[in-house]
């Protein structure tokens, strides 16, 4: 059995262990959230990016995206962030949150700190009360922390980019 002395020291040992492991949590708590706010203004900038690929070549009109411009303190930690992008009535409307965890693998095979969702309609697509959607992640790989979409029905994965923004909008028009 320990001496009462060597008992308490121990004791006071391991209480000063847990400030340095609550100043690890916390910090590490401040870099999920940077790059949270970084991951939202990424895909902002793919959204952005496809945006004015398009208008470049359009000789009639323009499509849109709302909002216009995202920075990071735009970006919502405990709410439903919201990017949508309208070609003449056809919308890709992208929402995302923040996971409840710092890092989740619940609904995605792959760890992930931002969850959620493409929707893609039209009038004619409302009529039939039909709206595609595809969920999107903020992964966090081992060399890559990038956005990914997953089609749940086809079990589909791949980068959230420019080229998959095309192809979702060519389904609309």
């Amino acid at each position: 059995m320990l001496a009462p002395d060597a008992r308490i020291k121990r004791l006071a040992e391991t209480i000063d262990a847990l400030a340095d492991k609550d100043q690890a949590r916390l910090s590490y708590a401040r870099e999920m959230a940077e790059l949270r706010r970084k991951a939202a203004v990424e895909l902002h900038s793919i959204c952005a990016d496809f945006v004015a690929s398009l208008n470049q070549h359009l000789s009639r009109g323009e499509v849109l995206l709302d909002p216009p411009v995202f920075a990071e303190d735009t970006f919502r930690e405990d709410g439903i962030n919201l990017v949508q992008i309208n070609a003449r009535g056809r919308i890709l409307q992208i929402e995302f949150e923040t996971t409840a965890e710092l890092i989740s693998t619940e609904d995605f095979r792959l760890p992930y700190t931002l969850e959620g969702s493409i929707r893609a309609f039209n009038q004619e697509l409302l009529e039939k009360q039909i709206i595609e959607e595809q969920l999107i992640y903020f992964t966090l790989e081992k060399d890559k922390k990038w956005w990914r979409f997953f089609d749940a029905r086809t079990y589909r994965s791949g980068p959230f980019d420019r080229d998959y923004l095309v192809s979702q909008m060519e389904h609309l028009v």
